[in-house]
């Protein structure tokens, strides 16, 4: 397969069926279509916390209802899902994760599909490591749903570089198809590195990790893009591991770039993402649909050389 990602932006659907109704699910789902977007984003453990089971899916189901109610329409999309991080116990999690074995992938997968009610998906992730399974066995499982039509596409999320690497070598050894994507949490504005971040389980890019992705041509995810708002609202204030003097420059570099172009903090963002090398697939995930609009304006905006200059010269 052989899907375009460079200049796309993911809706993440992540509260989709929790924090956000049906109505308020559907009428972003359809302006995002509206406005030429292709990639949905979800995972079978969205969103388990915000759940009153305790369990996750109904990001799944809800986009599964969408497609229901729209005939036609998931022929217009492409869907990305994620296995391996959902709680098999409610209230115990990470210790009750589903994980990666092949018993594991081969129920996740089924799950995810009736719930989407569609025969398959265009990008699968493995949600997260499981060092308790052999990487071999990982390898051919998540192979064997390409290789039966379920999937187009391999991708590892939060997966630790020497991992991925090994993972691919697996493949290619075993000709089965490999990882060729990965996705990792990133930003225009960097952390404190080995700084601990409140959020389980998210994997930093590094600049090893962008540089592998250019170099082996695999396409880049981000995830957690705008933090959760804390560009554009003063309400959500900068986690702890970004407040530092990096952060301070790089904000006004950001407020130079969005005075000169007209943008917001946001669009610059991910127009930065965007444009790098390797070019980023951001996923962005919005709580209305003016919000989805301005993030979909990203994509129009083109960072001259100026500004990339102002961007980057950062350190």
């Amino acid at each position: 397969m052989n899907t375009t990602h460079k200049g796309q932006i993911a809706l993440g659907a992540m509260y989709f069926g929790t924090r956000q109704d049906r109505d308020e699910s559907f009428a972003i789902l359809d302006r995002f279509v509206e406005l030429g977007g292709r990639w949905l984003d979800t995972a079978d453990n969205y969103s388990f916390w915000e759940s009153e089971t305790g369990r996750g899916g109904a990001s799944e189901r809800m986009l599964g209802e969408w497609f229901a109610a729209n005939p036609g329409i998931r022929e217009q999309v492409w869907v990305s899902t994620k296995l391996g991080a959902e709680p098999l116990v409610a209230g115990k999690w990470p210790e009750s994760m589903e994980g990666l074995s092949p018993a594991a992938i081969e129920a996740a997968l089924g799950g995810s599909l009736d719930r989407l009610g569609t025969d398959h998906v265009e990008l699968l992730w493995a949600h997260v490591e499981d060092r308790t399974v052999p990487l071999e066995d990982q390898v051919a499982a998540m192979g064997a749903t390409v290789a039966d039509g379920r999937v187009r596409q391999l991708g590892a999320s939060n997966h630790a570089l020497w991992r991925l690497e090994r993972a691919r070598a697996t493949a290619s050894a075993t000709g089965v198809e490999p990882y060729s994507a990965i996705q990792l949490r990133h930003t225009y504005l960097q952390p404190i590195p080995f700084a601990e971040l409140p959020d389980g389980g998210h994997v930093v890019a590094t600049p090893d990790a962008l540089d592998y992705a250019r170099t082996e041509d695999l396409a880049f995810w981000a995830y957690n893009t705008l933090l959760a708002g804390s560009y554009a609202r003063p309400d959500r204030p900068l986690q702890a591991p970004y407040l530092h003097a990096d952060t301070e420059r790089r904000l006004a570099a950001l407020d130079r770039v969005a005075t000169s172009t007209g943008a917001t903090r946001n669009q610059v963002v991910l127009a930065w993402l965007m444009g790098g090398s390797p070019a980023v697939t951001p996923i962005v995930g919005v709580s209305s649909v003016a919000q989805l609009e301005e993030v979909m304006a990203a994509r129009e905006l083109t960072l001259d050389a100026d500004a990339l200059a102002v961007l980057n010269s950062v350190s």
